[in-house]
């Protein structure tokens, strides 16, 4: 990969970084609310409230003083204070639910990729036939299903109505484990659920585009040339076809993840999971502005960033975006 088409793209994706830093700074300092104003108090005296504000570096003036106090700390990792849960660091606040997120929709991901792909490809490979109307049609209906409709569904089905997983939360309450095992297995049946909508709201996705991708690629001469050389089928799919039919599927996985992570608040929301999602609604309730700006710049990185493996891994696999 060329040096110049690398540092042209980390530089891109500095300059974005750059500028959520400065829009999270106006957005939220343009909301209504503030620390004093949350506390509920009405006995509260000037004099406290003026402290309030000075504790939160409030009574400074926005510009310069506020915005280089908040790029200072932002670049050290310190976001403040949460409002909600007093005394606590709002980094602390954020650990606490950053693992569960990671994990059910870090292996919704997986699956999705796995299983979407792998149909897409057969469904494509074999066009007209059982299993490219079937799982196209499922495929389409998946992909327009919102994420918490398909969430209560299952709950209704699979937690309410038969009683086979429960129907929130990530552990049992009050529940004590004997071994690490016990503790795991609940984990594991608290998070099939939430894992399935996760799943298969993506798996629509990724399996109608890798069917389109198959299907232009099979007029393709490489794929002729293949066939008349006596290669079978299988072969022709795996090492002729899917390469090449990958690279859209690349760039659906890095822009995917904005929109997995609007798809995290109503998800762990129905299911009641313990992750960011829920996070930002309790936040939300309470205008909880320090944990939602932190929220947001840490998603918003984290989308810039793996929009920018998925360029640097689509220039791997096709050197002519490098030119």
């Amino acid at each position: 990969m060329g040096s110049r088409y690398l540092l042209r793209r980390i530089f891109h994706a500095i300059l974005t970084i750059a500028g959520i830093v400065v829009l999270n700074f106006i957005l939220f300092r343009a909301m209504p609310g503030s620390p004093e104003r949350l506390s509920h108090n009405p006995n509260q005296s000037a004099a406290a409230r003026a402290d309030l504000r000075a504790r939160w570096g409030l009574d400074q003036p926005l510009i310069p003083d506020q915005f280089i106090r908040y790029v200072s700390t932002t670049l050290q990792g310190d976001f403040g204070q949460s409002y909600k849960y007093k005394g606590q660091d709002v980094t602390a606040v954020i650990a606490n639910r950053v693992w569960p997120t990671v994990i059910l929709f870090g292996l919704g991901e997986l699956i999705a990729i796995a299983v979407g792909l792998v149909l897409g490809a057969y469904s494509g490979w074999k066009r007209g036939g059982v299993v490219d109307y079937a799982g196209n049609g499922v495929s389409l209906i998946l992909y327009s299903m919102p994420y918490f409709l398909l969430g209560m569904i299952l709950l209704v089905i699979f937690a309410t109505a038969l009683g086979w997983f429960p129907t929130a939360g990530m552990f049992t309450l009050g529940e004590t484990y004997s071994s690490f095992a016990d503790q795991l297995l609940d984990f594991v049946h608290h998070l099939i659920l939430p894992l399935a909508a996760v799943s298969l709201g993506l798996i629509g996705q990724y399996s109608i585009l890798m069917r389109s991708s198959i299907i232009e690629t099979r007029s393709e001469d490489y794929v002729t040339t293949a066939r008349a050389k006596g290669i079978n089928e299988s072969r022709v799919l795996r090492n002729h076809a899917v390469p090449n039919a990958l690279l859209p599927t690349v760039s659906l996985i890095g822009i995917n993840l904005g929109f997995i992570i609007a798809g995290a608040i109503t998800v762990e929301v129905v299911f009641s999971w313990p992750g960011l999602g829920t996070l930002t609604q309790e936040a939300l309730e309470a205008r909880d502005y320090p944990v939602l700006q932190a929220i947001f710049l840490i998603l918003a990185v984290t989308v810039v960033v793996a929009n920018l493996v998925a360029d640097l891994v689509y220039a791997r696999l096709d050197p002519r975006v490098r030119t």
